[in-house]
């Protein structure tokens, strides 16, 4: 199949997955596909929302939609590596035997992923960058497509291990969560209340997923578009000669070369699902909030003066 008859099927697809996932889930159309393009763009999302929000139940159907294996870990402060990564034990026949942690899933939702000591998740952190993992000394490749999906609930932050900032840039999207509107809350109640079961059909196959990942890559940009995203994640870092008054008075640190790349892979995959053969400025301002959120570090001014980051990334365009 050619890249423009490839770009044409997975337009019709995506649309299918898109009434495929709002079955289950109402409403959170900008949360969905965020996670959509993280997938589709071979990244990592963190979802960020207070509990409630369906943030289980909404990947698991998308990874039944996808077709592709889904293990949820929950953290906790007493939660080991070894309960990730898995461990080695004696069989009966006294040799040692590698029985695989559930970290080995296509997707893999980390529940409260700051309710776990730095040293346990920086086991999942290894896992993610590698796509591998290594135990007692020996290299396990983790199945690909391989993509991770992890939780913070904004509120409760005592007893908590916030993600340090190099590991935050491990993620491709920081997803904001918000309460469903009015109506979309009566559809929640309406549907979870009742005996209506419904079923997913699996849409994809792990196969096809790495095909898209790779089609993406494949993508055109032209030259003057890589220019702009990388002169927008610029405009982020206070020190640089392009800041604007606005990012020099509120923010301390701006975004890496990390996030100029995830800023082009992105809108690779959103031009591609909305049926572009490259992707244009409007595409990267399209994914630059979720991309840039989590990367720029506002300082004790902006908090007291309630600027967000959404306002800061928002007036760069």
């Amino acid at each position: 199949m050619s890249d423009v008859a490839a770009v044409e099927n997975l337009v019709d697809k995506h649309k299918k997955l898109r009434q495929e996932i709002s079955k289950v889930i109402v409403g959170q159309e900008d949360v969905v596909n965020q996670i959509l393009l993280s997938v589709f763009a071979g990244g990592h999302a963190l979802l960020i929302g207070v509990p409630g929000l369906a943030k289980t139940l909404m990947v698991n159907t998308i990874a039944k939609a996808l077709g592709l294996d889904f293990k949820r870990i929950q953290f906790t402060p007493d939660l080991m590596p070894s309960d990730i990564l898995g461990s080695e034990i004696l069989d009966e026949n006294r040799h040692f035997k590698f029985i695989k942690g559930p970290v080995f899933s296509n997707i893999i939702l980390a529940d409260e992923i700051n309710r776990t000591p730095p040293k346990t998740q920086a086991a999942l952190l290894e896992a993610m960058q590698e796509r591998a993992v290594t135990v007692a000394g020996n290299h396990y490749k983790l199945s690909l497509p391989y993509f991770v999906l992890a939780t913070q609930n904004p509120i409760e932050q005592e007893g908590t291990y916030p993600l340090p900032e190099a590991q935050l840039d491990r993620f491709m999207f920081a997803i904001h969560l918000e309460y469903p509107s009015f109506n979309e809350e009566v559809n929640v109640v309406k549907n979870t209340t009742s005996n209506i079961k419904v079923d997913i059909s699996p849409l994809f196959t792990a196969e096809e997923i790495i095909e898209i990942q790779q089609l993406i890559r494949r993508v055109p940009v032209a030259d003057n578009v890589v220019e702009y995203a990388v002169t927008l994640v610029g405009k982020t870092r206070p020190q640089g000669k392009t800041a604007p008054n606005l990012v020099k008075n509120y923010v301390d640190w701006g975004a890496g070369p990390r996030a100029s790349q995830n800023l082009v892979l992105a809108a690779k995959a959103h031009a591609v699902v909305n049926g572009k053969f490259s992707p244009d400025i409007e595409d990267i301002q399209a994914v630059a909030i979720g991309i840039l959120r989590h990367r720029v570090i506002k300082n004790y001014k902006a908090e007291a003066e309630g600027v967000s980051e959404e306002k800061i990334i928002t007036s760069l365009f």
